[in-house]
């Protein structure tokens, strides 16, 4: 029956019967809004919140009693029984999962192994990459950056712009220039929910079903995942000390390459500037786009910088991807974009799409830590203190281990990659557990493998990537320690 104008104004609802009283309430219950135990309204309170009798409540109240949801006492209100409660959820829950199909999407998503590295963190010692110390963040300066654009009254609450704050997208135009020699127009750039936004949109646009995209093997995990999302092919080309092994795309056809090619992840190599060359015309000859993930780069202890892929020719096909994740906090979810001229309108439009904008404070602040030289400050400080945690790590893992152990990838970014020379891949899992039992957080390399890559464990030896940026000289000592005594409970049982 529909309200009539009347009704509205006079805030009348259309009165329910007890049967929908009954559905909405023993929804409720099963969805965990009234717990085991809780009260529910009283009969009278409730009828004249529903604008109903009193009797068409206490009907839906008995029905719920004899089917067990609530327990009915003389004079107290309703209380909800925890009686079978685990059960009946555990029968909807199922009866939900068999309803209806998800889409081709959906169900991709749905055979990827689940996340399980979010947990709460009760470990003595975690080495788990891409975590920073809290100690590094500039409080002052972000709250002083924060209070200054809470003060500035705005002429308006309104939507912004898609690509995201002016004032940001020109600070971040400078720092481009000084910090990677990288020149672009500011239309080019597009703000995002940090890199993992940034890939979502490379993904949307630029693949299908029916095409296929170079992945580098081993690589990042999540970016194969929002790739193969997409239901693309994957082509693995494997990595060495330079990189991507570039020689191998002679006779591949793809629509896009991902890359980390200023410093690869996770073995960390630097692609030459003949790779660089090789690559972006392998990307022209084939009408094909170069997705450049710079992730880390502004932590570089041993080498010097790399003209970044979009600073070689004009720049038509690689798509720049950048992130503060790893400068300021992961907890920030901030990063850009460096388009082609001729994708950007298209790249905000899926942006606008996405979310409407990136939050407007955080990129407030962020450009005037930019435009005050605090950043770039920042950055210099954080970099000499993770010079200082590398060094830590590296003396730590040489004076335990010596000879047993290869370190790979140190001369830049937050991780390096340690092989153990006496364990097989196979390994892996006994050695985390073995470590995780003692309180330390490992984490292995084969999971950045291309998953089908099935006669890996045999032939390589197994390989940690060991993040050491969340941490102190102090824990990193005792980590490592801790890892030497799972080691030895691996190696040496008895």
């Amino acid at each position: 029956m529909v309200q009539s104008e009347k009704q509205v104004e006079a805030g009348h609802a259309p009165k329910m019967g007890a049967r929908r009283i009954y559905e909405a309430l023993k929804n409720q219950i099963l969805n965990g809004v009234y717990s085991a135990g809780s009260q529910l309204p009283s009969s009278r309170s409730l009828a004249i919140e529903l604008h109903v009798s009193r009797t068409t409540v206490t009907v839906a109240y008995e029905q719920l009693a004899a089917e067990g949801f609530v327990e009915l006492r003389q004079g107290a209100r309703p209380r909800v029984t925890a009686l079978q409660l685990g059960q009946r959820l555990r029968e909807t829950n199922a009866s939900r999962e068999a309803c209806g199909p998800l889409s081709a999407y959906g169900e991709r998503l749905r055979a990827l192994p689940p996340w399980l590295d979010y947990l709460p963190n009760t470990l003595a010692v975690d080495f788990r990459y891409g975590d920073l110390a809290p100690s590094d963040f500039p409080a002052l300066a972000w709250k002083r950056a924060v209070n200054s654009v809470i003060t500035q009254r705005p002429g308006r609450l309104a939507y912004e712009d898609p690509r995201g704050s002016r004032r940001l997208r020109q600070a971040l135009q400078g720092y481009l220039w000084r910090a990677r020699t990288l020149q672009c127009d500011l239309e080019q750039i597009i703000v995002v929910n940090g890199s993992q936004q940034g890939l979502d949109l490379c993904a949307r646009l630029l693949l299908d079903e029916d095409s296929a995209f170079v992945m580098e093997n081993p690589g990042y995990r999540m970016a194969r995942q929002i790739f193969s999302s997409t239901g693309a092919c994957t082509i693995d080309v494997d990595v060495d000390a330079d990189g991507l092994q570039t020689a191998e795309l002679a006779n591949v056809n793809a629509r896009m390459a991902y890359v980390t090619p200023s410093h690869q992840f996770p073995l960390g190599g630097v692609m030459p500037i003949s790779r660089r060359h090789q690559l972006v015309n392998w990307a022209l000859d084939r009408d094909a786009y170069v997705v450049e993930d710079d992730y880390d780069s502004e932590y570089r202890y041993d080498i010097s910088p790399v003209p970044p892929l979009q600073s070689l020719g004009d720049g038509r096909n690689v798509i720049y991807l950048g992130t503060i994740s790893k400068t300021l906090s992961p907890m920030m979810r901030i990063g850009y974009l460096v388009v082609p001229k001729h994708l950007q309108d298209v790249f905000a439009t899926s942006k606008q799409l996405t979310d409407r904008h990136t939050s407007m404070t955080e990129q407030e602040a962020l450009a005037s830590l930019i435009e005050c030289g605090a950043y770039e400050s920042h950055v210099r400080r954080a970099r000499r203190l993770n010079r200082e945690r590398r060094e830590m790590l590296l003396n730590a893992l040489q004076a335990t281990f010596g000879r047993r152990i290869t370190v790979e990838g140190a001369d830049a970014g937050l991780h390096v990659v340690v092989w153990f020379n006496e364990l097989s891949a196979s390994a892996e899992a006994v050695l985390m557990k073995a470590a995780y039992e003692l309180g330390v957080g490992i984490y292995g390399i084969s999971s950045l493998y291309a998953p089908l890559d099935t006669s890996r464990s045999e032939r390589q030896p197994l390989g940690l990537v060991m993040g050491y940026s969340a941490l102190s000289p102090k824990h990193i000592q005792k980590g490592v320690q801790l890892l030497a005594e799972a080691f030895s409970a691996v190696t040496d049982p008895g």
